[in-house]
């Protein structure tokens, strides 16, 4: 592992001295490069989630593809839900780089990764009554929620590695070794497929092999991410109880992280009730709708790097207090990001019957789908503001307006579901969430001059 990342020169991305970090030039070359190993790590997510399935497939019966599906999904639920680490640990980082803080900027990783232990540690306390809930709610058979469980019990001792790649994740980013991110995600996932193919088509151990893949290969990305990040834990700042453990500090992590939680939980619950409503359809309707959202995560997924790269020097802007610095930072991510989604559009525009009938044989899943299909080419030109400006936010830490920004934007989305859905049935219901999408970056837009207020203020 060492001889790769040296050979891949990641090393060479520690060379910068502080000083340069803050006062470089914000160009078209710097934020590529801090956005576009992003979008490669973002891509490598759907291919894991493939092989899962094409892994367990093999097996001929319907039950574990089910069962890893849904625990996948619980876990992945439960998990997120602390995703807050990785975006407030990137804004708060950034901005104590901005200020040539470096010992804050070290400290609140070793902070991130005491709370994502911690988080991990209490869940695998509770994993009884949690898993009994989560599957007892699953309309599944009986059948898969015992493989479920099975996948469930072995699965949850990652915890503690999950949640703690978040913080790591989140400090790569604030000191744009985005390079480091992707090779941590691409070794990590690399070793999950290879033993998958070893311990459930090599050693037939069916669920429990992609559950002890996933297992091994979590724990061995938290392992590279704390060697690629050793440099934190120099001067033996984690043995400062006192400094670590400040007060002033935790509270004001406490408060960003909480602010982010809250934005997380409303945004979960919007895209879970578009689903949920989606299913009131009939299934060929509901299956279009589940097509037509990985699109979506597509679009999301090649416009996060843009977003990422805000949130790093965005918040060194804020830092340091340099007003030109932000202003070229929002301008240059804001222009990639708009061609970004300009591409995407036309793509799925041009391409997107194509995609379909890869994705399903079904003609009438396939005629459904292709009716809606033009909701998907306005989503990412329509959602792309709100995405966008979320990195800002978060690299400034205006999270507060994140949070109620998120409450204005959801009521609007519950409002447009109970006015558009009994009238227009299923185009109804995407036109809300494309009105959700326009309410998210209109009230964002509407706090943004703050920012920069505060920074001319200050």
């Amino acid at each position: 592992v060492v001889k790769l990342y040296s050979f891949l020169h990641i090393k060479n991305e520690r060379k910068p001295l502080m000083n340069k970090i803050i006062s470089s030039e914000i160009t078209h070359k710097r934020v590529l490069f801090l956005a576009f190993p992003v979008v490669l790590s973002n891509a490598t997510i759907p291919i894991l989630g493939a092989v899962d399935t094409a892994v367990v497939g093999q097996m001929g019966l319907a039950t574990p593809i089910g069962a890893v599906g849904i625990a996948a999904v619980i876990l992945t639920a439960i998990f997120w839900l602390f995703g807050f680490l990785r975006m407030g640990i990137s804004g708060l980082t950034a901005q104590a780089l901005g200020e040539g803080n470096n010992i804050e900027a070290n400290a609140l990783l070793i902070r991130s990764l005491t709370i994502g232990f911690a988080i991990g540690l209490f869940f695998i306390v509770v994993q009884v009554p949690l898993f009994f809930g989560a599957l007892w709610l699953s309309p599944a058979s009986m059948e898969v929620k015992s493989l479920a469980k099975e996948y469930l019990d072995i699965r949850i001792y990652s915890g503690p590695a999950v949640i703690g790649l978040y913080g790591i994740t989140g400090w790569l980013i604030a000191k744009e070794k985005t390079k480091s991110v992707f090779f941590i995600q691409f070794f990590m996932n690399s070793i999950n497929i290879l033993l998958d193919v070893i311990f459930v088509l090599k050693f037939d151990m069916g669920v429990a092999g992609v559950a002890y893949a996933s297992l091994i290969a979590e724990w061995t990305g938290l392992l590279i991410g704390i060697w690629v990040t050793k440099e934190a834990f120099g001067n033996r700042l984690w043995k400062n109880k006192n400094y670590i453990f400040d007060t002033v500090q935790l509270k004001r992590m406490a408060i960003v992280n909480s602010d982010i939680l809250v934005r997380t939980l409303l945004l979960q619950a919007a895209i879970l009730s578009f689903m949920f409503f989606g299913s009131s359809f009939d299934d060929e309707t509901l299956a279009a709708n589940q097509i037509l959202i990985q699109f979506l995560h597509i679009a999301s997924y090649g416009l996060d790097g843009f977003a990422v790269a805000s949130e790093s020097l965005v918040g060194k802007a804020v830092g340091a207090k340099k007003i030109d610095n932000f202003r070229q930072t929002v301008k240059m991510t804001s222009m990639w990001g708009a061609i970004t989604v300009i591409i995407m559009a036309i793509f799925f525009g041009l391409f997107g019957g194509i995609l379909i009938s890869l994705m399903t044989t079904s003609n009438d899943v396939q005629y459904i789908t292709v009716q809606y299909l033009p909701w998907m080419i306005i989503a990412p030109l329509i959602g792309a503001a709100s995405w966008m400006l979320d990195g800002i936010f978060i690299g400034a830490t205006r999270t507060a307006d994140m949070r109620n920004m998120m409450l204005i934007s959801f009521a609007i989305y519950i409002v447009s579901l109970f006015i558009f859905l009994p009238s227009f049935g299923n185009h109804g219901l995407w036109l809300a969430l494309i009105v959700f999408y326009m309410a998210r970056g209109i009230t964002l837009g509407f706090r943004f001059k703050k920012i920069e207020l505060t920074m001319i203020s200050n």
